[in-house]
């Protein structure tokens, strides 16, 4: 029971690696609070984390959802203690392609300016509004959700890496600025995790990526969760400002 009674919020919480994080922390005794556009699936997922736990509707693009949601939080529980900023989206394309000479086709800016709406500036949205409630309350920890594309790079993903990478550098500016209140930043970095959008993918993609990574498997969602409950436990009260890549050894682009 490591978060008995500590109150922790999971943003993108409705499904795949937002929901295995956000069961992991209600299973050591934490209050979930979990938000998603999908209000569905949030209404489902909230149903597992324990008579203490709520969903709301928020879209972390926009600061006045998300201040109304942090002030609505604050009024319940009167404190926050954990974040995790795991919402996000893929909107992959490659910067150009050329096929006989000719431009065939380019990620469209509208792809680029959605992707780094909400996996950057929603970072930065959730962060700002809940490091002023950690930071008069003397302590918190911040998670963000980046990416070992983030580190790496990767083939089509101008957009989702430039998001990634920014959260890594953001993580690290905050950790120095919030540090003296009491607040640890920390981020991880996922490889291949088995969230229904990558076991969508062919058979023989899935294969490829499982020979590449030394452990011979995918991530499984829960993998990601305990090394989000770790950097929020006191067990880790040392470490802040880092990024914890979590891959099972594989490296990209070999």
């Amino acid at each position: 029971m490591r978060m008995k009674a500590r109150v922790v919020l999971v943003t993108g919480g409705a499904a795949g690696i937002g929901k295995a994080t956000a069961l992991r922390f209600a299973e050591e005794g934490a209050k979930v609070v979990i938000c998603d556009v999908n209000e569905a699936l949030g209404q489902e997922t909230v149903k597992l984390l324990g008579a203490d736990a709520l969903f709301y509707k928020v879209n972390v693009t926009s600061r006045a959802d998300v201040q109304a949601w942090i002030d609505d939080v604050v009024a319940k529980y009167g404190r926050i203690d954990v974040i995790v900023n795991n919402a996000g989206i893929l909107r992959d394309g490659q910067l150009i392609k050329f096929k006989e000479g000719q431009l065939v086709g380019q990620l469209s800016e509208a792809d680029f300016d959605l992707v780094i709406s909400v996996n950057l500036k929603g970072v930065f949205n959730c962060t700002q509004a809940v490091a002023a409630v950690m930071a008069k309350q003397g302590s918190g920890v911040i998670l963000n959700a980046t990416s070992i594309v983030g580190l790496d790079g990767n083939f089509g993903q101008t957009n989702y890496v430039a998001t990634k990478s920014g959260v890594i550098g953001m993580t690290k500016v905050w950790a120095r600025e919030l540090g003296k209140f009491g607040i640890r930043v920390n981020a991880v970095a996922p490889g291949f995790i088995a969230t229904e959008m990558l076991t969508a993918m062919p058979g023989k993609i899935l294969d490829g990526i499982k020979t590449r990574a030394p452990l011979g498997r995918l991530g499984e969602p829960r993998d990601i969760a305990n090394a989000y409950l770790f950097l929020a436990s006191d067990d880790a009260s040392f470490i802040t400002g880092e990024t914890l890549r979590v891959d099972g050894g594989i490296v990209l682009g070999t």
